[in-house]
């Protein structure tokens, strides 16, 4: 033990740590313990442990070298199958609400598509920087999407059509960081823009091939809000409403109005889906934005750090963890706003979920380590 302290010591300096960005994520995590506890305090120990197990796994990834992570590559993304795989076990995988998407640990439920995230961060950032000079080549472009799809496939048959599109916009980020052309970028907008026209036109028709009726009744509901008021939009209807009922600084934390949408029953899983919702009635306008705020300064901070990383791989994680906060933070508060369907994604760092919790952490670990990386070099 003594030894590896002073092999971290000799590696690392103290002044290197960004403890602004642990300050940030901590802080986060303290008002998403809150807010659980409000929508469900039966949980609130189980955030609390979450929290504490994701710090420690932040600590010590953030003392391991992020490039010998990255040597195994390969691995973890086998591993990453197998564990999208065994979800489909019988007796290994556990189902609720119509999907089967965890793992039973006895202990926890273990979501193997919130690992996903991490490691393919991981991968592709070993991917990429493995062919640097070749990123825009139809070669290596078609070997990418071919080796993101056998995940995809996996995930969306859960069915989890939210994180598959979270990670397939995720991909895109990841992409575009290693250095894709830019009129490759234009080009694919140019097909991708008027093709989710296309589906979305496809989508709300009777008998169409592409979604399941649950899902086809989310968009139908998006669109037209009012008239599914009493079945599929009620529930973002209702957020909506508990969030603008919040005003300036909101109804008080852990209030005991029977109208709200905690203890009305207004709006299920409020400590998942709808976390925002509850921070937007108990919070108001202010709580929001400091929440929003929170959100982004840690992406920034993720950015920065990856900005002043000595190699196009720790420019590649840390941008992916930012672009992964970002975008699940956007469709998770667009989803309460109305703004976007109604889907299943957490808010990060607030939501309640052990696995997202704790993979965020270990998201946040690594980008601590390229911080520290940056300067080893001139010591």
């Amino acid at each position: 033990m003594k030894f590896l302290i002073n092999h971290i010591k000799q590696q690392y300096h103290i002044k290197d740590y960004k403890f602004g960005l642990i300050i940030s994520v901590l802080a986060i995590s303290v008002i998403g313990i809150m807010m659980v506890g409000s929508a469900k305090p039966d949980l609130m120990t189980k955030q609390i442990m979450g929290v504490i197990l994701g710090f420690g796994a932040m600590i010590v990834i953030s003392l391991i070298d992020y490039k010998w992570i990255m040597n195994f590559y390969w691995p973890l993304y086998i591993l990453n199958l197998l564990l999208l795989i065994a979800v489909k076990i019988p007796g290994l995988g556990h189902s609720a609400n119509g999907a089967q998407r965890w793992l039973n640990l006895g202990f926890m439920q273990l979501q193997p598509s919130d690992l996903t995230k991490i490691l393919l961060i991981i991968f592709f950032a070993r991917f990429f920087s493995d062919r640097e000079l070749k990123i825009s080549s139809p070669k290596v472009i078609i070997q990418a999407v071919a080796l993101l799809v056998p995940s995809l496939a996996l995930i969306v048959t859960q069915p989890n059509l939210s994180t598959t599109i979270c990670i397939a916009a995720l991909f895109c980020a990841l992409i575009f960081l290693a250095g894709l052309n830019y009129k490759f970028v234009g080009t694919v907008l140019a097909i991708t823009i008027p093709t989710v026209a296309i589906f979305l036109a496809v989508a709300v028709q009777p008998d169409q091939p592409f979604l399941h009726g649950y899902q086809q009744d989310r968009i139908l509901a998006w669109l037209e809000p009012e008239k599914y008021a009493d079945d599929e939009s009620y529930q973002q209807l209702n957020s909506v409403m508990a969030i603008g009922s919040g005003q300036l600084s909101g109804k008080g934390y852990n209030n005991d109005a029977t109208t709200s949408v905690k203890n009305g029953n207004f709006v299920s899983e409020p400590q998942t889906d709808f976390i925002f919702a509850i921070i937007g009635e108990e919070l108001g306008f202010v709580g929001c934005c400091v929440v929003i705020f929170l959100l982004l300064l840690i992406v920034i901070q993720c950015i920065l750090v990856g900005l002043k990383a000595k190699d196009l791989g720790g420019q590649i994680i840390c941008g992916g963890v930012a672009a992964l906060i970002g975008i699940q933070s956007f469709i998770n508060i667009s989803v309460t706003t109305l703004i976007l369907p109604n889907t299943g994604l957490s808010l990060p760092f607030v939501s309640y979920g052990l696995t997202s919790l704790i993979m965020m952490y270990c998201g946040v670990g690594i980008v601590l380590n390229i911080g520290l990386q940056r300067n080893k070099a001139m010591i």
